[in-house]
């Protein structure tokens, strides 16, 4: 926000809790909102809540030893802030949140944002098309001004994501458990894990980092397993002087080297849609290369029988990892495949009775991902709360818009979480259109409009009939296993149904006859037919051999004129 006045007024301000644009969330989708505001000509009206206490998201809350990212440094970050200074191919928490904070500064954020701040409620008020949003204050200093308190908006943004809330497994017992016990999103770093017996319950991609980070220094490691999970080679290396100089000089180089990272990524999506497709079988026969090259020997086979899965490549998250199958190969870590019955205050006690005795419980879990915007209590139009809009799962029109719920919109929402590609590619695509909504809501106000803009029952239902079809036929539906991809009836709510770029392609353009408009004094108000803007083209264009062809053709008509003007000056 930006204040006319040096000093607080009635009317306006930085204190005043009314605003064009409440966005909840500082994380990647937060910022990148706010950010895209400011460079489409939205404006500085806008109002940042963050629970945390520091921007970042997941990023920032994500403090567990090894935790790193599984999408390469120069495809996590945004199209129109690369970052040449990656030092490692795959990007560390901390490296990821230090490019997070500089974005922040950049583009002055830190003014707009409350932190420790988080949201008890939103109400849509139908009488003035406005969004009330109590927050509550949970600083101790910040709450002596008053607990909780009401922002007005014009719009809401819910840019909270999938992987903000932790969950914590439903085991018998475990809260009686003696020793300690951490949520791996809850990392406490004062608790010494040196020389500990551990367990860890879970096994995906967190549990991954995790364990051979911890394997070095602690005392006996036990690892639980549900399911088996299907891993590739990671190889990782750090990014040298050199080529960050070039990177940084010749930035060409770094924007052709992310394109080709991400028709790389692009290319592994048929694993997920086609499981008879020849990149599904290269990717399984990967994974079981990768397992007996770093788990070799009869004495091993065991072990490679137990984590060798059997469903669909894809299925569940598919862990990127040169550190994980090794760890097993230590002698202070073990693999438990038995189902736990129960925790005693001991320790772990598995189906076969058999009970192993523990220091410290990890719980790498994972989130309530198919719990959108919980524990926040939504209500929209005519008071309906989000539990009645979703009563079988989450849905949303291009995973952005909701129908009962006005002027709102929401980022990494119902269906666009990828298995193959970065999710950025997915979120600046998703900032471009949300400020299409907010420009039409800005526009209409300044011209004494007071809008309400909100998706069609029936293009909703008939989109979200379209992808599940497609869904149902990936390997995210495969019944052989279970992930966080779905919800307790099978209804895959998270994932995307096709590639990146056909969901770029299908949110550059709005149709506003796909939306129920209402509050505009006379129709020159109203938004009406299509309007497109240009989506971010990162994909190759150009193939390597077309490039190369051009550049030989270039130097020798380049070499062809100086043997003429040479010759020239000779006679």
């Amino acid at each position: 926000m930006s204040d006319p006045s040096s000093i607080p007024s009635v009317d306006y301000g930085r204190n005043t809790n009314t605003t064009d644009v409440l966005i909840i969330g500082a994380g990647i989708s937060g910022m990148t909102t706010a950010v895209d505001m400011i460079r489409r000509g939205n404006g500085r009206n806008f109002i940042i809540l963050e629970k945390g206490n520091q921007v970042g998201g997941t990023w920032n809350d994500q403090r567990y030893p090894g935790c790193c990212c599984d999408v390469w440094s120069h495809l996590y970050s945004l199209s129109f802030e690369p970052n040449a200074r990656w030092t490692r191919e795959y990007p560390g928490q901390e490296e990821i949140l230090d490019y997070l904070i500089d974005i922040a500064q950049k583009y002055q954020l830190y003014k707009h944002i409350r932190f420790n701040t988080s949201v008890e409620e939103a109400r849509w008020d139908e009488t003035t098309n406005t969004w009330g949003t109590v927050a509550t204050r949970l600083g101790g200093k910040d709450s002596e001004f008053g607990d909780k308190y009401t922002i007005r908006s014009d719009f809401l943004v819910s840019a909270v994501g999938q992987l903000n809330i932790p969950k914590y497994p439903e085991i018998e017992g475990l809260n009686s458990f003696s020793g300690k016990v951490m949520h791996s999103a809850r990392w406490d770093w004062d608790y010494d894990v040196r020389d500990k017996r551990i367990g860890v319950i879970g096994n995906g991609a967190t549990a991954a980092q995790i364990i051979p980070e911890i394997a070095k220094v602690s005392g006996d490691l036990t690892v639980f397993q549900r399911t088996p999970n299907w891993v590739i080679p990671r190889l990782d290396r750090p990014i040298s002087p050199s080529m960050r100089a070039i990177y940084s000089y010749v930035p060409f180089v770094r924007r052709r080297y992310r394109a080709g990272l991400m028709d790389f990524r692009e290319s592994f999506f048929d694993a997920v849609f086609d499981t008879n497709s020849p990149v599904h079988e290269f990717i399984g026969a990967s994974s079981k290369d990768h397992l007996a090259t770093q788990l070799p020997g009869d004495a091993n086979a065991e072990l490679r029988r137990q984590l060798q899965p059997h469903y669909a490549v894809g299925c569940k998250r598919v862990i990127i990892s040169d550190d994980y199958f090794p760890a097993f190969a230590r002698d202070n870590v073990s693999l438990e495949t038995s189902k736990i019955e129960r925790v005693t205050p001991n320790g772990i006690i598995v189906q076969s009775g058999k009970e192993h005795t523990f220091d410290f419980l990890i719980l790498a879990t994972g989130f309530k991902t198919t719990q959108f915007m919980y524990p926040m209590k939504i209500y929209g139009a005519g008071g309906k709360s989000i539990e009645d809009i979703w009563p079988s799962g989450a849905t949303a029109y291009l995973g952005m818009t909701v129908p009962s719920l006005p002027n709102f919109a929401m980022l990494y929402g119902p269906n666009t979480n990828l298995g193959h590609n970065s999710i950025i590619l997915m979120i600046e695509a998703q900032a471009l259109y949300i400020n299409a909504l907010i420009k039409a809501i800005k526009t209409s106000k300044s011209k004494g409009a007071s809008l309400s803009i909100r998706p069609k029952e029936a293009v909703v239902h008939k989109y979200n009939g379209e992808i599940q079809e497609r869904l149902s036929k990936s390997a995210f539906a495969d019944p052989n296993c279970n992930s966080w991809y779905k919800n307790e009836d099978g209804l895959i709510t998270n994932n995307w149904s096709d590639t990146v770029v056909k969901y770029q392609q299908r949110t550059s353009q709005i149709d506003w006859n796909d939306f129920e408009i209402t509050g505009a004094t006379h129709s020159g108000l109203k938004p009406q037919g299509k309007e497109s803007w240009h989506r971010v083209v990162e994909e190759t264009q150009v193939s390597n051999a077309m490039l190369l062809t051009g550049l030989l053709a270039t130097a020798g008509v380049l070499a062809t004129r100086f043997i003429l003007k040479s010759s020239l000056k000779i006679r």
